[in-house]
């Protein structure tokens, strides 16, 4: 079993900044790799950006060069730092990963990012 724990959201202007924290009850070398998502009201849940055990990242054109995600290997811990935000960055941010023989879905509860024009 796995429990992901999100934190670090709230309401900012837009062009501010938020810094977003997952904290695993895991060793996060135990994943290959911990993602965050995004869903805003009535669309889909997104990838934003995803760093694999190995530290190589992945993020989603819409954040690139605002968002920026790494990890605290002794704290168990990956962070999502949030620059330069939008009103689109509007969202309940997700904190995802996979684990086990199955590899099954873990998630957060979610956090609340809300960006004021």
């Amino acid at each position: 079993q796995v429990q992901l724990v999100e934190s670090g959201g709230g309401l900012v202007q837009a062009g501010g900044s938020l810094r977003l924290s997952c904290a695993a009850s895991r060793s996060i070398f135990s994943f290959n790799a911990i993602d965050w998502y995004r869903q805003a009201p009535g669309k889909q849940r997104d990838l934003v950006a995803a760093i694999t055990s190995g530290g190589t990242t992945n993020y989603a054109d819409s954040v690139k060069g605002r968002f920026t995600i790494s990890r605290d290997n002794r704290k168990n811990t990956v962070y999502l730092q949030m620059n330069n935000l939008k009103p689109e960055d509007t969202a309940v941010y997700y904190c995802h990963t996979n684990y086990g023989f199955l590899q099954s879905d873990y998630w957060g509860q979610g956090t609340q990012v809300t960006v004021s024009s």
